[in-house]
């Protein structure tokens, strides 16, 4: 079974940047004054200020303290963590990148029959050929109707039943985000729970497996930024807010780093961190979009080291298998958005994938339709891509390696 968890084991010192560092000395004297202008106590000040509006700049706030309330600001005074939340510079995706650029379908049925003609597939016969089992997916282009039954052309002369298939099946809706400046500090998305509760769950108020929840819930996918770390139960802890402390289990990070890897002369490249499952797009040595990914499982490692994206495709055929039973045996048509970097692995959507920050292929970088698109318009050939595990369980040695899959 892949572990679906990756602890991280390297994460730089987060270190005030110089903006908090201004606010925080213009700042200081006006929160004592709030502090001590009066012997009330904390609760009480939390009943009589009125804080600011969540998600609002301090530069904007007036009137208010700004911070979610005055308890937080006295427990940020006596711990000396002061946390000066400005939102991240990113953006959401063009909407129409996450659209389908195929009508896509699941073939259901082992060694599922193909016809000449919707009358054929009606019949059941004659048969010109079979697809085998496995993870097989087929894009279509015509539906027609027989005896109140659908029938699906795939390709010319190339019919299936609908029995066979789901067509239109569901995919993921995530994205990353482009960015406008590199952020100040490590951000990522949550994932669901590491137990079985479902999304939306409860942050700790501390590090470790037996500290109090808060009443603040996070839900899958949402962005966090990472101001602090810790160890408890031997995890890596985050804190992502006053007193709110998430696991290394529960959240994807991107590590921003706009020094380039060595070899990387022009200003841009792709780099994957294959613990965190994630993928950060630089140009001009600037942080410029950043996402989750699924990699190589295993034994099917998505290779580290540096290379250069050398074909690219609207939309490719896949197809192989590893295993000597053949169980893990997939046939994908027209899959999107492929650039090919090391062998026959590439970044690529992934119309198969429901989640994201997984390893889950043979070796290919999947990413989500909305993603893939952006990347593509974005690359061009001779593009570098950096892939690294900081964790250093991936192994290294090309003898290890294949020329990979999807």
């Amino acid at each position: 079974m892949v572990n679906a968890y990756l602890p991280i084991t390297s994460l730089p010192d987060i270190i005030p940047d110089d903006m908090n560092r201004l606010l925080f000395a213009s700042l200081t004297l006006s929160l004592l004054a709030a502090l001590f202008a009066s012997p009330a106590s904390a609760a009480e000040l939390a009943q009589d200020e009125v804080p600011c509006p969540t998600g609002v700049p301090i530069s904007q706030s007036m009137g208010c303290l700004p911070f979610e309330s005055t308890y937080q600001l006295h427990r940020m005074l006596e711990t000396g963590k002061f946390f000066f939340e400005e939102p991240l510079p990113a953006v959401a995706p063009d909407p129409e990148l996450y659209q389908l650029p195929f009508y896509y379908a699941r073939v259901n049925t082992p060694n599922a029959p193909i016809f000449a003609s919707p009358n054929d597939a009606a019949a059941g016969k004659p048969v010109l050929k079979y697809l085998e089992g496995g993870l097989v997916y087929v894009t279509y282009n015509d539906v027609q109707e027989v005896d109140g039954k659908n029938y699906y052309m795939i390709d010319v002369g190339q019919w299936m039943r609908r029995g066979d298939i789901s067509p239109n099946q569901l995919y993921s809706r995530f994205a990353g985000s482009e960015f406008t400046a590199t952020p100040a500090r490590p951000f990522g998305w949550v994932l669901e729970a590491a137990n079985s509760e479902a999304a939306p769950f409860r942050a700790y108020l501390s590090p470790g497996l037996s500290a109090r929840r808060s009443e603040r819930t996070f839900s899958a996918y949402e962005l966090i930024q990472v101001y602090d770390t810790a160890e408890a139960n031997g995890l890596r802890w985050f804190e992502v807010g006053p007193d709110l402390w998430l696991e290394s289990r529960q959240v994807r990070l991107v590590l921003p780093n706009t020094t380039p890897q060595e070899g990387v002369e022009n200003g841009r490249w792709i780099e994957i961190n294959l613990e965190q499952q994630t993928l950060a797009v630089y140009q001009d040595n600037q942080l410029v979009y950043a996402t989750l990914v699924a990699t190589g499982v295993p034994g099917k490692w998505t290779q580290p080291g540096l290379f250069q994206i050398y074909e690219r495709y609207e939309s490719t055929f896949m197809t192989g298998v590893f295993a000597a039973d053949r169980s893990d045996y997939y046939y994908l048509e027209d899959v999107p958005w492929t650039m090919y970097f090391d062998e026959a692995r590439a970044l690529h959507g992934a119309y198969w994938r429901a989640r994201f920050g997984f390893e889950q292929s043979s070796g290919c970088v999947n990413l989500s339709i909305a993603d893939a698109s952006w990347l593509f318009k974005w690359a061009t050939d001779g593009d570098w891509v950096w892939v690294h595990d900081p964790s250093g369980r991936t192994p290294t040695d090309p003898s290890q390696y294949g020329s990979g899959g999807a």
